[in-house]
């Protein structure tokens, strides 16, 4: 059994957050840092975008409508911010062998958050969600390489957030206006852009990360993805069949089991469900040794970074519990 993080963390201090993560968890993960400025998952992917200009409105990022990395300062600071980070885990993982994953907003997600240059979503426009998923994918090329680069010892593993994704499919995201909604995307076009990116990341591992009642377990099984990352708390029962037919299909699936907020509980409190819900679907107890122990999504609204860590250090003695159940 393995844990890890799934990216984003709360308070401002990186370098102490990138020493916790090189020993809390199995797999470290570069982590992000929302109460920064630039910090939140979309503008750390726009960082990556180095084939695409955005800007930053009130509204939230906008293509500019150039190919200049140099035409949006508030585009640059992001990438600075990056590149940062990456120095304080350079330094910190020196020598480190091991998985270690990275996080970045998936294309479809981007696409929801991401305006135009004459306004409403980039969703909205067929060629435009392409190009924004394949400077994406450039952009996850790179970043991932600059990574292996400075930790050549790091058995890379690529996260992509798709929180969007769901309202995508099922034609819920609002048009600008608010009077309508977008057209939705059917299967095999969410996962034409989502293979894309995640071919892209290769040779890094891939994980897609939702957390909703009913992610779309079969868009990212058929987008190649290896792992799939959710929240158990929220997950139908339409869902668990999902999940259970990629597990057997040989995916790995992250399972969010520790709260992010409120009560913390305690391992074996977090472990039930997990161990309950396999026992009845009549997955096979070997198959509940490949899965991931992580937080139910990011850990960025916990409390204080001090609950935060509580939090993490309860995934490997969640993971112990699930371990024993699996030998049972």
């Amino acid at each position: 059994m393995t844990t890890t993080g799934l990216g984003s963390l709360p308070g401002e201090d990186i370098r102490e957050w990138i020493k916790v993560v090189l020993e809390a968890v199995d797999t470290p993960f570069l982590p992000e840092l929302p109460a920064r400025p630039y910090g939140d998952m979309v503008s750390r992917t726009v960082a990556v975008l180095t084939e695409l200009a955005v800007d930053l409105q009130p509204a939230g990022w906008r293509l500019t409508g150039g190919t200049d990395p140099r035409a949006s300062l508030d585009q640059r600071r992001a990438r600075s911010l990056v590149q940062e980070d990456l120095d304080v885990l350079e330094e910190l993982a020196d020598g480190y062998t091991g998985p270690f994953k990275i996080q970045l907003t998936g294309p479809w997600t981007l696409a929801t958050t991401v305006e135009l240059p004459r306004g409403d979503k980039v969703l909205a426009d067929h060629g435009a969600r392409r190009d924004l998923a394949e400077a994406l994918a450039y952009g996850v090329n790179e970043h991932a390489a600059e990574v292996r680069r400075r930790v050549p010892g790091a058995d890379l593993i690529v996260q992509l957030d798709e929180p969007g994704l769901p309202a995508v499919l099922a034609g819920a995201v609002p048009t600008a206006s608010g009077w309508s909604k977008h057209r939705s995307v059917d299967g095999p076009g969410a996962v034409d852009l989502l293979t894309r990116v995640i071919e892209a990341a290769a040779p890094a591992h891939t994980v897609v990360h939702c957390c909703a009642a009913r992610p779309p377990i079969e868009v990212f099984t058929k987008a190649e993805a290896e792992g799939i990352a959710v929240d158990l708390a929220l997950l139908t029962e339409p869902a668990w069949e999902q999940i259970a037919i990629a597990v057997e299909a040989g995916k790995t699936l992250y399972a969010g089991v520790v709260p992010t907020t409120g009560t913390i509980p305690n391992q074996e409190q977090a472990a039930d469900p997990l161990i309950r819900k396999w026992r009845q679907l009549g997955l096979d107890p070997e198959l509940l040794k490949r899965v991931v122990i992580t937080p139910a999504c990011g850990l960025a609204g916990a409390p204080s970074p001090a609950d935060a860590r509580t939090r993490l250090d309860l995934l490997r003695k969640t993971a112990d519990v699930v371990a024993e159940a699996a030998e049972e």
